[in-house]
């Protein structure tokens, strides 16, 4: 009986041995990442940053429970040269797209083929990467067309110029043009963003075995100013004094631009509540990585009233305006049981940041340098984290601007280009609202930041300042 029990329990050990090895062996399974990109959402455009008059509770309960960035940039005042710092993990003084430059009949002026991007990054480290919404950073075709940018799938707008419609007479599939009869000569029939968050969703459900890396680029809230009357835009139909809007520039008028903007910003937040729910029926919610921001400040185009909403909350300035309401945006990170719940972080962070940070999630080593900072050790640890030396932005645009932050130090420059000059300081640590320059008081520093402004950048061929 001995030898018995001894043979059993030998047996036992050896048998459970490979089991141990096997399970130690097991690699730790990828995080996913899907990154949410609104297009022209204010800082203050939602609940959890301030907004009283809109509804978000969906975008509100992601930052219950994940974690809230108070100072984070975005890459540019406007919509291209925002993606492209994103996209290449550069910022705007070394970004080859610096401006909205446009190219005919469809499409934007496009990166060279070898540009870095994190859909190459992503992509070479094994995972499924898919982009639906808004591209803007090359016509189709082109050397940079989103499946040349590292992506396997892209749904949506190529071109940010035929973005400003809800309702386009096409969209893109891959290479593959997508007809949208039903919106032709005024239909509006198909909800764009309706269509490519059908999709997007569909991505999810598509890969939910494997690694993927998803970004939602939807044109919400965006001009025009035009949803279906559903029953999210009843919930404003009736609850702001409105004035109809009729477009000089080719936007689709406004019956209610105020209630129309509203709802479409909580149809937008019905979209992230959406893609939670998904993550958590398909069991990936503690296996997901959600980041949600915006490309730049709230616009005053199509009939849109920031300052009605407060769009840009306690900051002063909007898209194309390089003061703290133009490049100051939202951003909210959630990853249940990592992101730890309800914090709130004064970390600065930049688009540019979202390049190393994932290159540090994937343990991948970039093949170049970036102007960004992996920010991984805030989101999950609290310890380690770098911090920026200074953020620089330049806007090419209404005369030209720079914008440079040391610390807490603003400097703005502008009429660059065809007039005089301007420069200004400020102290955001004890003027947020960027009111009072203080370049007058505090000479060196002045002179320390215009330095530093002309060595943040190179020159452009294509966006110049010019001399």
């Amino acid at each position: 009986m001995k030898a018995q029990t001894l043979l059993s329990l030998t047996s036992s050990v050896l048998l459970g041995l490979p089991i141990f090895k096997c399970e130690a062996a097991k690699k730790e399974k990828p995080i996913n990442v899907i990154y949410i990109l609104a297009d022209d959402l204010g800082y203050g455009d939602i609940g959890c940053y301030g907004q009283e008059k809109i509804k978000t509770p969906n975008i509100d309960r992601m930052a219950k429970n994940g974690m809230l960035f108070t100072q984070n940039y975005a890459g540019c005042t406007v919509s291209a040269p925002s993606r492209a710092s994103l996209m290449t993990g550069l910022h705007t003084g070394h970004t080859q797209i610096r401006g909205n430059e446009e190219i005919d009949p469809e499409g934007q002026q496009p990166m060279t083929a070898d540009t870095y991007t994190i859909g190459k990054l992503m992509h070479a480290t094994g995972y499924t990467t898919g982009i639906f919404g808004k591209w803007g950073l090359g016509y189709p075709g082109s050397t940079s067309d989103p499946n040349s940018m590292g992506f396997d799938e892209f749904f949506g707008y190529n071109c940010q110029r035929q973005a400003h419609s809800f309702y386009p007479d096409h969209l893109w599939h891959n290479k593959e043009r997508v007809d949208l009869k039903e919106n032709e000569n005024n239909g509006r029939r198909i909800y764009s963003q309706d269509l490519i968050h059908e999709h997007g969703i569909q991505f999810i459900k598509d890969n939910k075995d494997k690694p993927f890396f998803a970004m939602l680029t939807y044109t919400l809230p965006h001009a025009e100013l035009n949803l279906p009357h559903d029953s999210i835009y009843k919930m404003y139909e009736n609850q702001f004094e409105e004035k109809p809007y009729y477009s000089k520039y080719g936007y689709y008028p406004s019956e209610k631009p105020k209630a129309s903007f509203a709802a479409m910003v909580t149809k937008l937040d019905f979209y992230v509540g959406q893609v939670l729910e998904e993550l958590k029926r398909q069991g990936l919610d503690k296996n997901t990585l959600v980041i949600f921001s915006s490309d730049n400040g709230p616009h005053r185009e199509g009939g849109a009233d920031p300052d009605f909403f407060k769009s840009y909350g306690p900051l002063k300035g909007v898209k194309r305006d390089v003061y703290e309401g133009g490049i100051r945006t939202p951003m909210i990170a959630w990853l249940p049981g990592k992101v730890q719940a309800g914090t709130k972080t004064n970390q600065i962070t930049a688009f540019w940041d979202i390049l190393p940070t994932l290159s540090e999630l994937t343990k991948t080593k970039l093949p170049l340098k970036t102007d960004g900072i992996s920010i991984l050790p805030t989101l999950f640890s609290g310890k380690g984290q770098k911090q920026h030396k200074y953020l620089y932005w330049e806007f090419h645009e209404e005369g030209g601007r720079q914008a440079i932050r040391k610390g807490n130090w603003k400097a703005i420059r502008q009429h660059i280009v065809g007039g005089k000059p301007t420069f200004e300081l400020y102290d955001l640590s004890k003027d947020i609202h960027e009111d009072n320059d203080v370049s007058a008081q505090f000479p060196q520093v002045a002179k320390e930041m215009k330095n530093l402004m002309d060595k943040a950048r190179t020159e452009s061929p294509i966006f110049k300042f010019g001399k």
